[in-house]
């Protein structure tokens, strides 16, 4: 029977449990209930402020991640000054512009497109994959037709300048890799062009958490410069060049990319952020793996790793100095961080 004294005491111990103060059970409550998660993008290099900045407008509005992370790409693929990402991007060996790009939303739905042609936006292609066929990877010829299927537009991606830098090249076809030269190709107060006998590689890889406690992510990029027709690196391929879970975060990855693909970059890490490891920590130890396996390789690369956690917590590690990483918060807006370097 419940008595008037068992009332009296549930009652109390109700009032005192409603009095605690939010913050100390916050880490109780389930991930797309805590408080303490806000919406955050963070994404790679310093042409990622203004991708960030795009994705953000999603996020304020309680849009969701996956929109905000298709969209926020979207800028740095249409800029034609960006030259190891989208229109403009450095070429391979024969003169053809190709790109590659792959999506992943919360539940684990992904796309992704690889050595596509003529399409400024890849990252849109690789959504369109994800929703409206029942794989995961499209690549060439048949990416491009499934693209112009669905009402995306023919276009030449190669621009002048790029021409101009690719036919310079040519003169010596000599591979000579520059460590973190997108952030001297992007530095709009001092703009640099590409010398001709220089090549580089990168991408934008992006992630968002949105009001809802959701994780989205995405990547693109032209590829290697100048590399050899069909080659393609770590950013269309999940588990490499991006990786999300849900219940633990999500992780991307920046550099040559087939060192990343050796190694499933992206998913060691959100695995090492499952374990309890620290964003930062989980990408450190992802560099370092690369490291240990190959010593010599790694002193003349660059392998940077980005990550988030489901409580909004983010870091990077790279395996050069010179990476950064921009974040986007209601607290913090359009910053660039410095990522920690083994070298």
């Amino acid at each position: 029977m419940f008595s008037r004294r068992k009332f009296i005491k549930t009652t109390a111990l109700s009032a005192s449990l409603l009095a605690i103060d939010k913050k100390s059970v916050a880490g109780l409550l389930p991930p797309a209930l805590n408080a303490a998660v806000k919406p955050i993008v963070i994404s790679t290099w310093d042409f990622g402020i203004a991708a960030n900045q795009a994705a953000w407008k999603t996020l304020i509005s309680g849009g969701k991640a996956l929109d905000a992370v298709e969209q926020g790409v979207r800028v740095p693929e249409a800029d034609p000054k960006n030259q190891s990402v989208g229109y403009g991007g450095l070429p391979d060996r024969d003169g053809h512009v190709t790109l590659d790009a792959c999506i992943m939303d919360e539940a684990g739905n992904c796309g992704s497109v690889a050595g596509l042609e003529h399409i400024m936006h890849p990252i849109s292609v690789a959504r369109m994959v994800m929703e409206k066929t029942p794989h995961v990877m499209l690549v060439g010829d048949g990416a491009l037709q499934f693209a112009l299927e669905n009402g995306f537009k023919k276009e030449k991606l190669l621009t002048k300048e790029s021409e101009k830098a690719w036919k310079e090249w040519l003169k010596t076809a000599k591979y000579a890799p520059v460590m973190n030269i997108e952030n001297k190709l992007y530095d709009k107060s001092a703009p640099q062009k590409l010398p001709g006998n220089q090549y580089n590689h990168d991408t934008i890889g992006m992630l968002a958490i949105d009001s809802h406690g959701n994780i989205s992510g995405a990547c693109t990029t032209s590829g290697m410069a100048y590399k050899l027709h069909g080659r393609v690196g770590d950013s269309p391929i999940i588990g490499a060049g991006l990786y999300v879970d849900n219940e633990v975060g999500g992780a991307t990855s920046t550099g040559v990319g087939e060192e990343v693909i050796r190694n499933v970059g992206s998913f060691l890490v959100v695995e090492l952020m499952r374990q309890g490891y620290s964003p930062e920590d989980a990408c450190k130890e992802a560099v370092m793996r690369i490291i240990r396996k190959k010593p010599e390789t790694a002193k003349n690369i660059q392998v940077g790793f980005l990550a988030l956690n489901k409580k909004g917590e983010y870091g990077a590690y790279a395996i050069q100095k010179g990476f950064s990483y921009a974040v986007c918060t209601e607290q913090k807006t359009d910053l660039l961080i410095p990522g920690k370097s083994y070298y």
